[in-house]
């Protein structure tokens, strides 16, 4: 179908949904992009794999789930573009509630009638059924032969569509997300290394980008143990690696033994390469795969998440700068909370103990939050915070041992003035 009645189908006042990152239709937001008589077209999304032009026209303002570069970018260029908080598992009911007229998506190319929803499930699967249903809504698919074709769990969480249910079913050369990891810095190694600790033979694993998860990843597929199981809301390249290390049996006895879980893919174009007909790997909805309980019940939960920021207090910033929108909730809380549930999880959040901004050294573990902080994930949910400089176990520990735990893993060059902070508390 040519691409031109899709981008003909969206009415000048309209609302658009898109998925998160991976999932994006990108030749059809381009080619929607070059219209320019917008009036009032309402977008919904999260984590723009790409800048595209529509975003920058009169009349088009974005709603978005989780900031990235390109979020960030249109937003500081003058673009419309307003961060909507929820984490991951609240975008479905928020996508209810909105009832965008038109959703699109990425996918793989048809076969036999179906097209498989390729690297992304996240919060839409129920959403393009819906919109497929129904003959006052519009779904678009994109398709291109570069993105896999990938499975859910049959018979409940497909992961496919019917070419029925789709009203414009394109077809591009789009390539998918192309991912890589940054090679790890010093700070990022060590904290790794002081994440291995929790680590052992038979526990089920969950981790994101960055330097410090794929290098867990790739100490986990060097090392000695192993019959690892993976339940991650992303499933990465560093994840693919411990694949291959042919350590992943997925003994994890919970809701989903047997085969690794995820509900979106970012990589290497090798990873997309190599989820292609993989049945090892299966896409299930975000509601699924971040539900706190679900989580719990995998054999010996451990998950790795980062942040910007953490107070004595044990309260995080994950997804803000100065109260200045930098990222999303995501998966954050979820993934935090969900091992404490269990006897034998565990969760670890792992940040550098500073950073250096300007020529001055920051440190990133505060004595408190300053005014007009956003708090991501609160002091209740953290077990472990990890940086370069050692481990602080908070669960089960009173306001004042977790206070002094923090310090001691803080910055040499104010860690003094963190255990003097740390010394007064709990205050009345």
């Amino acid at each position: 179908m040519p691409m031109s009645d899709a981008v003909a189908a969206i009415g000048a006042s309209d609302t658009l949904a898109v998925p998160l990152g991976p999932g994006v239709p990108g030749g059809f937001l381009h080619a929607l992009g070059e219209r320019d008589d917008f009036t009032q077209l309402e977008v919904f999304g999260a984590l723009l794999p790409d800048l595209y032009q529509l975003f920058m026209r009169s009349g088009v303002h974005y709603r978005s789930g989780f900031f990235g570069p390109a979020e960030r970018f249109l937003r500081d260029s003058g673009a419309l573009v307003d961060f909507v908080p929820a984490d991951f598992r609240r975008f479905e009911p928020v996508l209810h509630h909105l009832k965008p007229r038109v959703v699109a998506t990425s996918a793989a190319m048809p076969v036999d009638g179906w097209v498989s929803l390729s690297v992304h499930a996240g919060a839409f699967v129920d959403e393009f059924h819906a919109a497929g249903a129904d003959p006052d809504r519009v779904l678009i698919v994109e398709c291109s032969p570069h993105f896999p074709r990938t499975f859910g769990l049959e018979p409940d969480h497909m992961h496919r569509l019917h070419v029925d249910e789709i009203d414009y079913l394109l077809e591009t050369d789009r390539q998918p997300l192309n991912l890589p990891d940054a090679p790890p810095t010093e700070q990022e190694l060590a904290i790794a290394d002081f994440a291995m600790q929790f680590m052992h033979d038979g526990c089920t694993v969950q981790t994101g980008i960055g330097g410090i998860p794929s290098q867990v990843a790739k100490l986990m597929a060097e090392g000695p143990l192993g019959d690892f199981g993976v339940h991650s809301e992303m499933f990465t390249t560093g994840l693919m690696h411990l694949h291959k290390s042919g350590k992943v049996t997925n003994r994890k006895g919970g809701a989903f033994d047997g085969v690794s879980v995820t509900t979106f893919a970012a990589g290497v174009p090798e990873l997309y390469e190599w989820l292609h007909e993989n049945h090892e790997v299966r896409f299930l909805p975000v509601r699924l795969v971040n539900s706190p309980e679900l989580i719990a019940r995998n054999r010996h939960m451990v998950t790795i998440n980062g942040a910007l920021a953490v107070d004595l207090a044990g309260q995080v910033i994950a997804d803000t700068i100065g109260g200045m929108q930098f990222s999303g909730v995501g998966g954050h809380e979820d993934f935090v909370s969900g091992p404490g549930l269990s006897s034998d999880g565990r969760s670890l959040i792992c940040l550098p103990s500073s950073s250096i901004v300007g020529d001055q050294l920051v440190t990133r573990i505060l004595p408190m939050l300053p005014a007009g902080s956003v708090i991501s994930t609160p002091r209740h949910q953290v077990d472990v915070i990890i940086t370069e400089y050692g481990v602080a176990e908070l669960a089960g520990r009173t306001i004042r041992e977790r206070a002094m735990a923090l310090a001691q893993v803080g910055h040499p060059d104010v860690r003094d003035e963190l255990m003097a902070v740390a010394s007064t508390w709990p205050k009345d």
